[in-house]
C-alpha cells in the first residue's frame, strides 16, 4: 500500500491546498493531510479548527484522512507508515526552502521520499496569508477557499 502525507499549517486551508490534496490522493492508496504545528508561526485558527475545516473540505475523498502533529513531520510519517511526504510548489521562490527541508528530512530518515507537486494554473498566488489579508480587507475570498473557511471566519466573529 502506497501511503503519503501532506503536511502544512493550513491556516486556513485554501483551494490551492485542496488542488494538491486531490492530485496527491490519486498517487497514493492512502493520503494523510497533516496539520503541523509550527511554533515559529502565530496561527489565526486553532489546530482543532484547521483539522475540522480540512475534514469538511475533503469529506468526498475516500482515501484521505486528516491528522495533526506537534512534532516533526518525518516522525509522524514514520508513525503512519508513509513512504512519501508531499509538498506543493507555487513558484521558484518556494524551491529553495523546500530543497532545504527535503535535505533535512532525508538526514532524519532517508527512507521517506519527498514528492513535489507544482500548483495548477491560476492557483500559484493563493496562500493562507493572502486569504487572511484579503478577508480582513473585505475582499471576496469565495473563489480562493472552500465555504467552510468563510463560515469559520464568521464563527470567530471576524
Amino acid at each position: 500500500m502506497k501511503i503519503g502525507i501532506y503536511p502544512g499549517s493550513f491556516d486556513p486551508v485554501t483551494n490551492g491546498h485542496l488542488d494538491i490534496i486531490e492530485r496527491a490522493s490519486r498517487l497514493f492508496d492512502k493520503l494523510y493531510v497533516c496539520v503541523a504545528i509550527n511554533p515559529n508561526k502565530k496561527s489565526f485558527f486553532t489546530k482543532e479548527e484547521r483539522v475540522k475545516m480540512i475534514k469538511s473540505a475533503v469529506s468526498n475523498m475516500e482515501n484521505v484522512e486528516v491528522v495533526s502533529t506537534d512534532g516533526l513531520v518525518v516522525s509522524k510519517a514514520k508513525e503512519l507508515h508513509a513512504t512519501a511526504i508531499v509538498r506543493g510548489l507555487r513558484a521558484v521562490t518556494d524551491f529553495e526552502f523546500e530543497f532545504q527541508l527535503a535535505a533535512a528530512n532525508e538526514y532524519i530518515d532517508p527512507t521517506i521520499e519527498m514528492v513535489f507537486l507544482m500548483s495548477s494554473s491560476g492557483k500559484g498566488f493563493i496562500s493562507s496569508s493572502n486569504v487572511k489579508d484579503f478577508y480582513f480587507s473585505n475582499v471576496d475570498i469565495s473563489k480562493l477557499v472552500p465555504q467552510v473557511v468563510i463560515d469559520t471566519f464568521k464563527e470567530k466573529g471576524k
